[in-house]
Parts: C-alpha cells; structure tokens; sequence
C-alpha cells in the first residue's frame, strides 16, 4: 500500500510539474529567476522519483515471476511423484496378475493331463472287463452246446448198439491242412519278431519300431504281439522322444492290460512323463504301479523314484547372491 501511494505522489508530482512549465513557457514575462531555479529542482526531483518507481516495479515484478514460477515448478513436480508412485502400485499388480495366471494356467494343463491318463486307464479296464465277459459268455455258450450234442449222442447210442466196431476215423483233410498251416505261421511269426529284437539290440531304434509295429499288425493275437508293443515305446524311450514313449505303453496297456509287461510299462511311463516336467503326472503313474502290482520289482523301482522325488522338492531353494 505504501509503494503505491508513492507512485501515485510521483504521479501528482508530475502533472503539476508539467502545468508549471506550462504556465512557464505561457507567462514568461510574468515569472521571476527563482521560481524559474524552484522549477527545475522540482523536475529534477520528480525524475530521480520516477526512475525510482520504475525501478521498484521492476523488483516487484521479478518476485512476482520468480514466486509464480516456484509455485508452479512444485506442483508439477508433486504430480509428478503421484504418477510415478500410481504407476509402480500398477506395474506390481499386473506382476501379482501375470503370476497369478501362470499358475493357474500349470495347474489346469496338470489336472487335465492327469483326467486324460485316468481315462485312459478307465478305458482300459472297460475294454478288459468286458473282453472277459465276452469270454465267459463263449465258454458258456460253447458248455451248452457240448451238453446238447451229449445228450443228443446218448439218446442216439442204443439205435446203433448192433453196428461194427468203428475204426479210428482219419482227420479229414482240410483239419491237416490247418494243422499244418498253423506250424509255418507260428514259425513266421517268430522269425519276424526275432528280426526285429535283433535291430532293437542293435540300437536301430527307428527300423526295430516299424518291424515290431508291422509285427502286431499282422499278429495280434499272438502270444509276443505284447512284448512287440512294449519293445516299441521302448525305442521311443531310448531316442528320448517321451511323447511317443507314453502314446505306446499306453497302447500296450490299453490292448493288453494282463500282460507281463504291463508292469514295466507303468514304470517307463512315469519315467517319461518326469522328464517331460510333469512331476505329478508321473507320480499318479508311478502310485497305480504300486497299488496293482505291489510285490513286483517295478514297484520297488517305482518307490525309490517316489522317495528321490519327494526329497528334492524338500530341499530348500537357494538364493543367488547379488
């Protein structure tokens, strides 16, 4: 309030400096040497005034920007810090997320790999129990009509009573023919499976599979179109292709579920599926071997696969230093 009181003195000042000189330069004759000197002092003055407001006003302005300019500076900057701190809470969140997905991704991959491999043994033994019942159904059909033709027989026996003592009755010739022909065809079979054992030992893994797998082709109902199987996912296994490894044992599972080498079977796929990282798959796998076949020696081999598995995920993780 002060500084502008002053300028508007300085104003005042002035304008009656200018109406004097006015007055001066009107009425020459009418003014005296001294009020002329009084004048000028007066001019004088009020100049050094002016350029004093002027440079008051000036240092005015300059805290007036400088204090603006601070002002605005710290705002910016606390805005700023806020996004900053707004968008690092972001970024952590969408890191919880990110994780949060994957593991629930890996458990959903797991649990479905696990339901597909139960499955597949359920189908297993569907398809076992129901060849058995098909079996005993044929058994019984095959009894009933055994019984009838006895029956049949005895009731046709005394009609006969008076007729010669019948000869040994020769086979007929189409029965040699088959009997003699089942003789080269188990041969065949042998020869083949042996050929391709012998490229298995060889560690001609490829050609041993397309053998062994035209072998069960061709004889499917042979008493070594298991092992043929087997030998298969074993080619698979040791060419590390675990995949293909799993595909055959379950095969061999699933077409002959009573086979001796079901067993090892359920151990080489739990093998595989552990070194696919499934860990759990392979441990389901690994548990049903020991639930079915307990006092075999997979089981034991399955065991101590179990215990080895159990006291690695024990072992506390160590960190690595920064």
């Amino acid at each position: 309030m002060g500084k502008r009181r002053e300028t508007q003195s300085a104003g005042s000042r002035v304008y009656s400096c200018c109406f004097f000189w006015l007055l001066f330069c009107l009425l020459p004759a009418c003014v005296s040497v001294q009020e002329v000197d009084m004048l000028r002092q007066d001019i004088a003055r009020l100049q050094r005034d002016n350029v004093a407001v002027k440079s008051e006003l000036d240092q005015l302005k300059e805290k007036t920007t400088t204090s603006a300019s601070e002002e605005s500076f710290n705002i910016i900057r606390q805005s700023q810090a806020e996004t900053q701190s707004a968008l690092f809470g972001i970024t952590k969140e969408m890191q919880v997320l990110s994780g949060r997905f994957d593991e629930n991704k890996d458990f959903t991959e797991k649990s479905l790999r696990n339901a597909t491999m139960e499955l597949d043994l359920i189908r297993a033994q569907m398809t076992t129990s129901e060849n058995q019942t098909r079996e005993v159904k044929n058994r019984l059909n095959a009894l009933e009509d055994q019984m009838k033709q006895s029956k049949e027989s005895q009731k046709e026996q005394p009609k006969h009573i008076e007729k010669k003592p019948e000869e040994p009755q020769k086979p007929p010739v189409a029965e040699e023919k088959t009997a003699k022909a089942a003789i080269p065809a188990a041969n065949t079979a042998k020869i083949k499976y042996d050929a391709a054992l012998k490229l298995y030992k060889e560690k001609k893994y490829k050609a041993a599979r397309e053998k062994f797998s035209a072998f069960v082709k061709e004889f499917p109902k042979d008493q070594l179109a298991d092992n043929a199987l087997f030998w298969t996912a074993e080619a698979y296994y040791k060419e590390k292709d675990f995949e293909g490894a799993i595909a055959e044992y379950a095969e061999l599972l699933k077409a002959y579920p009573n086979s001796g080498k079901a067993p090892a079977a359920l151990l080489k796929q739990g093998y595989s599926l552990i070194e696919l990282n499934d860990k759990k798959g392979g441990k389901v796998i690994l548990e049903q071997l020991i639930e079915r076949y307990p006092k075999s020696r997979e089981a034991m081999e399955a065991q101590k696969k179990l215990k080895e598995l159990n006291t690695i995920s024990r072992k506390p993780v160590k960190k690595k230093k920064k």
